[in-house]
């Protein structure tokens, strides 16, 4: 072998062992890599990542080898976040709530406050310039800001329509479903989505869509109350807040007779729950110290009947009728009534039946005075329609809880009579001197905005009177 040859020889074999020695030193390096990653779960700078291609059973993919280790991590971050947001979350909640009732209490103090001073004259001149018809009218301006600035209501929105989220809206129960209604709509300021800053929480079925779909015409209520039951049961499996006060924050609202019938599906709904009613029947369970009176109103195709709406020929229109009444006799009340002056008197036209070609509401707007006697139930659109055509309320009830009766002084504007004095009801009302009967007219025709339903609703109108009833008695609820 001559020089040449030896010296290519030599250069072929450092060649050689140099590629053999690299690519010895490179499956050592992956091999650690590999081993590091199954048995450390070692992570490695972004510098440092592969990327590597497996078959496993599946179509070659890409897989990051950081994924391996970031997804043990994020799993034992996960379960340290489900550790820590518990008591986080239970935190949370609890300040929440707790910050409800500090509310709570200071509107109390500030409503305190203002029933024992006249430190609000000036604003209630201004939002309430009828003082005479008002408990006390500073207390009131007082409260309705109050809830103005803090109450919230939480619908559950367990159920569906027709049963649940609907409700009547023209017909004589329309007061029951325009508050369902408005309560439905997201843009009424006094809905919460968040039930751990609601004040109170609304069972929002319509008792007057119950009968209508569920009643069989038996006189048996059992179905009804089973719906009622089952709705209790069901919110209150879903969610803490019925067990946590036993219903004691929530209300049901119901214009139909058979509102009270169906409370009693549930103990705690019945003796706990707030109920508002048109049939507020203190004899029947009705306690206005947490139940609270809807007032019937009347709305046959939705609107006001076209001759109560408020107008100057309303305000002007003779009345040479002393009093008026027509209708069924049922109940206890109206057969006496009957019995005494059915067509006895001209001066007072009570009929039975009104015949065919008079008018109802003619005569309203033409009588001084309204006779409005319970019937089955204490409740009756009459009421309301005699305060609408300005017809001052004769009211002949007993055990009836009148609606507002926590704020308004209805004697400023109602004649109210002792069913035992319905044989000397001519006499009652013409001893009503004339000054006395224009005080009552008057003070009658400023109440009726608290007995309107308007859309949308307006401050201190029917739904925010009915909304204020409700909120006057969580006031009235200390909670622990």
């Amino acid at each position: 072998m001559d020089k040449h040859q030896y010296t290519r020889f030599c250069f072929l074999s450092i060649c050689i062992g140099s590629i053999a020695l690299v690519f010895a030193i490179s499956r050592c390096s992956i091999s650690f890599f590999d081993y590091s990653l199954q048995k450390l779960e070692f992570s490695f700078p972004e510098s440092e990542l592969r990327r590597s291609f497996y078959n496993a059973g599946d179509e070659n993919r890409a897989v990051d080898s950081r994924d391996v280790v970031s997804q043990q991590i994020l799993s034992v971050r996960s379960r340290n976040d489900t550790l820590q947001s518990k008591p986080e979350k239970k935190k949370k909640k609890l300040n929440r709530r707790r910050t409800v009732e500090v509310g709570l209490s200071k509107a109390r103090a500030s409503i305190r406050e203002a029933a024992s001073s006249n430190r609000n004259a000036t604003l209630f001149s201004v939002d309430l310039p009828n003082a005479q018809v008002y408990r006390n009218p500073s207390a009131l301006s007082q409260s309705y800001l109050e809830m103005e600035k803090r109450f919230k209501v939480y619908v559950y929105e367990e159920g569906e329509p027709p049963l649940v989220h609907d409700g009547p809206c023209k017909s004589v129960y329309a007061v029951e479903g325009r508050f369902i209604m408005e309560m439905e709509k997201s843009r009424t300021k006094f809905r919460t989505y968040d039930p751990d800053q609601a004040h109170v929480y609304f069972l929002p079925f319509s008792v007057t869509w119950l009968v209508t779909y569920l009643y069989q015409y038996n006189y048996d209520a059992e179905p009804l109350r089973t719906f009622a039951s089952d709705y209790v049961r069901l919110i209150s499996s879903k969610h803490p807040f019925w067990n946590r006060t036993s219903g004691a924050d929530h209300f049901m609202l119901a214009c139909h007779d058979w509102g009270p019938l169906t409370s009693k599906a549930n103990e705690d709904l019945f003796h706990k729950s707030i109920r508002v009613m048109c049939n507020a029947n203190s004899s029947e369970g009705f306690n206005p110290a947490k139940d609270a009176t809807l007032p019937e109103i009347k709305l046959y195709g939705g609107e006001v009947h076209p001759q109560l709406r408020l107008s100057k020929i309303l305000m002007t229109s003779p009345r040479p009728h002393l009093a008026f009444f027509a209708g069924g006799v049922h109940g206890p009340v109206r057969p006496i009534l009957l019995d005494h002056w059915k067509q006895r008197d001209p001066d007072m036209p009570v009929f039975e039946y009104l015949p065919k070609h008079l008018n109802y509401y003619d005569f309203m707007r033409s009588s001084k005075f309204c006779f409005c006697p319970s019937g089955y139930e204490v409740a009756s659109p009459r009421l309301i329609e005699a305060i609408y055509s300005e017809c001052i309320p004769v009211i002949l009830s007993v055990n009836f809880v009148l609606p507002f009766s926590d704020i308004l002084r209805w004697e400023t504007f109602s004649v109210q009579v002792d069913v035992s004095e319905i044989p000397r009801l001519k006499e009652i009302l013409t001893s009503i001197s004339d000054e006395k009967y224009q005080s009552l007219k008057r003070n009658l025709r400023y109440v009726r905005r608290h007995f309107e339903l308007n859309d949308p609703p307006k401050r201190y109108d029917a739904f925010h009177m009915i909304l204020h009833s409700i909120w006057l008695r969580r006031l009235n609820l200390r909670l622990t």
